[in-house]
């Protein structure tokens, strides 16, 4: 086993090569859980052998592992006390030109990215927004894509701004002993911004002016078609289940309404029977559906029982949510996957790309980034939660109270950064005094905190760790690093920008988390077969590894914006490869004039 070696590797570094290049291609073809593949990845490692014990459960003991999950709950404080609320009705305005409204976007994102989840900040934002760009008198399509990508650039401005950060300075301190500032990439960080910010501006040509979603929405006044059971209805006593009345050609029943009006269901049961006086609301093609009358002996009744914008008013609850990648709605109709009658909901419409699909909603085929217009008897409060991994849900259930909490909750997060940057403190130390303060001063509740960590991000976290470990355990870091060299030489800026670059590719089809883990021990290599200190080219890694702009997928905040913005794949191509470039090109450069390289004494 250890005597085979086929094109410079041996069977370890084989082993690892295909489960790595196998869980790439699960990730970007199935629906599987992120977290699951890269566990199930680590667990194929340890079967074969290729890590021991100790080695495939290092990841979550790793201090950056916990620094991570500390790092949530400090957020939750910030989150439930305001903070972020606060920043946003006190910084956008009403700029006069494209050019100030950008800015005026995507610094305050950025900054707030820098210490906060890009995810939780941008799905603040995206809202408010659209509600924005409305008063501005520009789609939302070009304010959106600045958003994210702001969240993006802001995050690398500092070690806790974004995962690869902190994994590849917590993979650096374990090889040196040396832990990495707080602000170790601040500077580089906030040049990339500026010149990303100037970039958009330049390019606003290239950001597509799409329709908004829900512009097909409100602009159709009515989604509904009331139909009436006349007393004298020979179908009378049947059930709904009968007369074939669930489903009908052009759309389906999503309310029924009784004589008395007060007795309302929703969905509406097979076995349910039809009586005199009933009410019948359809959502789909309403000329379709008027054939009911004589098909079924209905009649179109007066009015209709509930419009989009008055809905809230007449006891029933419309929401909109978009479809995210990696849904297990995506190629499946409402009609067949059993998901209205799982959480209690009836679609009413769906839209792509900004116009309204007509067709009965239910056999509508869904694809990600379509905009589902939702009803249902409450609020959907309790089963948001539930529907998180198919849909994505814009509008806040919970209005945060601003007060006493958002200033203490400000400062303890002040106080966690400056203790960690003066290295006072080191960060895992910082935070969970953070997390301490939190509590003491009612900036959130335990159960609140706990609810706040997401474990699937901690497993990927920890996983590709492990994952790093292991091409670095097989020698396969070793050998694309000498690979590397061969093709490029030994001039560290071009060595550093081939790594880069191969980085912001990778980072566009998988998490940056594990880009960074995977790309860490190549960058390490490297750097030392060329004889200098590795610390400026991780810095330049971390940058690069977070730059993805080119595929909506490169990104969760991306997949966030890309159904309220109507956005099509290829809008986020256009704009995105001169992006990359870009960013590539200023982040080599501000990293060298910053971190000198240093040659190894």
């Amino acid at each position: 086993m250890d005597s085979f070696v086929f094109l410079g590797f041996g069977l370890d570094a084989w082993i690892t090569i295909v489960t790595v290049m196998a869980m790439f291609t699960v990730l970007l073809f199935t629906k599987l859980r992120s977290d699951v593949v890269f566990l199930c990845a680590v667990g194929i490692l340890y079967v074969t052998g290729v890590l021991d014990a100790k080695e495939a459960l290092s990841g979550i003991s790793q201090n950056l592992v916990a620094v991570v999950g500390v790092l949530f709950v400090v957020v939750a404080g910030l989150t439930h006390t305001g903070v972020l609320h606060w920043i946003v009705q006190h910084l956008l305005g009403t700029p006069n030109t494209y050019a100030k409204a950008v800015a005026r976007l995507m610094l305050p994102v950025a900054a707030l990215s820098s210490f906060l989840s890009n995810t939780t900040v941008v799905a603040l934002f995206v809202n408010i927004v659209k509600m924005w760009s409305k008063k501005l008198g520009v789609s939302p399509s070009k304010l959106l894509i600045p958003l994210s990508y702001a969240s993006g650039m802001g995050g690398v401005c500092t070690l806790i701004g974004t995962p690869p950060n902190l994994i590849i300075s917590g993979l650096y301190e374990e090889k040196t002993g040396e832990a990495m500032n707080i602000l170790a990439t601040t500077v580089p960080g906030l040049f990339c911004l500026v010149i990303g910010v100037l970039s958009i501006i330049a390019m606003r040509r290239l950001l597509p002016d799409r329709k908004a979603p829900e512009e097909a929405f409100e602009s159709t006044g009515d989604y509904t078609v009331e139909m009436l059971v006349p007393s004298d209805n020979p179908h009378i006593a049947m059930t709904i289940g009968e007369l074939g009345l669930n489903t009908v050609p052009g759309g389906s029943l999503i309310e029924l309404r009784r004589f008395d009006n007060e007795t309302v269901m929703s969905p509406v049961p097979d076995d349910e029977p039809l009586m005199g006086g009933d009410r019948l609301v359809y959502a789909g093609q309403i000329g379709e559906l008027l054939e009911l009358e004589k098909t079924h002996g209905l009649v179109n009744a007066d009015h209709h029982v509930f419009h989009y914008n008055d809905a809230r008013q007449d006891k029933h609850f419309l929401r909109t949510a978009y479809l995210t990648f990696g849904s297990s709605l995506i190629g499946t109709t409402m009609g067949t996957n059993g998901f209205e009658k799982e959480h209690q909901v009836t679609l009413v419409a769906v839209s792509r790309r900004g116009s309204r699909i007509e067709e009965s909603p239910r056999d509508v085929v869904l694809k990600a980034g379509d905009t589902l217009l939702l009803e249902s008897l409450n609020d959907l409060k309790t089963d948001t939660q539930a529907m998180s991994r198919d849909l994505h849900f814009f509008e806040s259930n919970e209005i945060p109270n601003i007060g006493l909490g958002t200033v203490f909750s400000s400062l303890i997060m002040i106080a966690m950064v400056a203790l960690s940057a003066l290295d006072v403190l080191p960060l895992l130390e910082c935070a969970i005094l953070a997390v301490f303060a939190m509590f003491i001063f009612r900036c959130c509740t335990p159960e609140q905190a706990m609810r706040s960590v997401n474990w699937d991000i901690l497993m990927i976290f920890a996983a590709s760790a492990v994952l790093g470990l292991a091409i670095q355990k097989t020698g396969i870091a070793e050998r694309m690093a000498t690979g590397i060299l061969d093709i490029c030489g030994t001039n560290p800026i071009v060595v550093m920008t081939a790594i880069c670059l191969a980085g912001t590719f990778i980072t566009e089809f998988i998490s940056n988390t594990a880009a960074g883990a995977m790309f860490f021990p190549i960058m390490y290599e490297a750097a030392e077969k060329l004889g200098y200190e590795p610390f400026p080219f991780l810095i330049a890694l971390m940058i690069a590894v977070s730059s993805s702009f080119a595929t909506p997928i490169g990104s969760p905040t991306h997949m966030l914006v890309y159904g309220p913005g109507g956005y099509r794949f290829s809008d986020f191509l256009r704009i995105g490869l001169l992006m990359n470039l870009i960013i590539l090109a200023a982040n080599i450069l501000i990293v060298n004039l910053v971190y000198p390289l240093t040659p190894l004494t």
